[in-house]
């Protein structure tokens, strides 16, 4: 069988009903680094695809979503997050309010040594959650939906969330660099870990925090 371009694809997304379904771990599309986008939908078809993904996002609901996560092989990610949390989580965890954003051909370095360990979730893993080492801040060039030039350095979580999204873009989910033991169930990370920091899982589930998480405020 004929595999379908991305313009077909997002056709037959567009077409299909909405929100658009999230694809799961397991499906090949999530681990296929994709190319980066040269314009091939046009400046409408790609404004129909980012709504689409919006209300996707707004719906599942969460605060990121590449295009791969709706089987779309485009290197296109959108973010959005409201930081709807504790004054005390947001402040430990960096988390401060994002707009809706789009990323195109987005690509990340880190912006200085820090690093940040938190919980971490992904749509298309539903229903886990694990203790994630990142960057605690990045520097992120690409291009917006319009073409423009990005070069922007981003902080505590919403550096988390670009390197998040971005690395959907090359095939990776968080889960490749996990910390595997402090993989919990949703409920648990909400009953269980929902302290700002993951300290108490780190000693309860018998996993080690590095040194410099520590120190970035994790």
């Amino acid at each position: 069988m004929r595999t379908r371009t991305p313009v077909e694809l997002v056709d037959a997304l567009l077409e299909g009903e909405r929100p658009a379904a999230v694809v799961s771990a397991g499906d090949p599309v999530l681990r296929r680094p994709v190319p980066p986008y040269e314009g091939e939908l046009g400046p409408d078809r790609l404004a129909r695809l980012v709504a689409a993904m919006r209300e996707t996002l707004h719906a599942a609901p969460g605060v990121g979503l590449a295009a791969p996560q709706i089987g779309i092989p485009l290197r296109l990610a959108v973010i959005e997050d409201p930081a709807e949390v504790p004054e005390e989580v947001a402040v430990v965890r960096g988390r401060v309010p994002q707009p809706f954003r789009v990323l195109v051909n987005p690509r990340y370095e880190a912006a200085g040594p820090g690093r940040a360990a938190f919980f971490e979730g992904c749509l298309s893993v539903p229903g886990w959650g694990a203790v994630t080492v990142r960057h605690a801040a990045v520097r992120l060039r690409g291009q917006d939906e319009h073409g423009r030039e990005l070069d922007e350095e981003f902080a505590g979580w919403p550096a988390r969330i670009v390197q998040h999204e971005t690395d959907h873009l090359d095939g990776t989910l968080y889960l490749d660099i996990a910390e595997i033991r402090s993989l919990s169930s949703t409920q648990d990370v909400r009953d269980r870990w929902s302290q700002p920091t993951p300290e108490a899982a780190a000693r309860d589930l018998g996993f080690d925090l590095p040194g410099n998480a520590r120190e970035a405020g994790a």
